[in-house]
């Protein structure tokens, strides 16, 4: 099982940009709100598109989907696992827990894809 992130060790991470955060929900979602600097990646595009989202297998990563009923962030995180990503964890609580914590939230798509 993928270790966990807290929701504060994530807001650190992200405003010292040192962390790929991974939206592992549907584009419709994403474009909906993500977390800021977020990256789409379903498990379905994982292997395909992997190495263009997350170029250092040895640099953190985390993943996260809608809250903890949410399986989607696992299923990416175990895919990335199993491509010898090193540094992976899951945001078990998801855009819901951030979102209701009052933190920032982004929508539409990234300017480069």
């Amino acid at each position: 099982m993928t270790t966990l992130i807290s929701r504060e060790e994530l807001q650190a991470a992200i405003n010292t940009g040192t962390v790929t955060v991974i939206d592992a929900l549907p584009e419709s979602n994403y474009v909906q709100q993500h977390l800021p600097g977020a990256l789409n990646l379903v498990e379905a595009d994982v292997a395909e598109r992997a190495a263009t989202v997350a170029p250092d297998r040895a640099a953190p990563i985390v993943t996260y989907c809608s809250n903890a009923a949410c399986g989607n962030s696992q299923a990416v995180a175990s895919k990335l696992e199993n491509l010898d990503y090193t540094d992976v964890r899951k945001y078990r609580d998801g855009i819901q827990d951030w979102a209701e914590a009052g933190l920032p939230v982004e929508s539409g798509l990234p300017a480069a894809r």
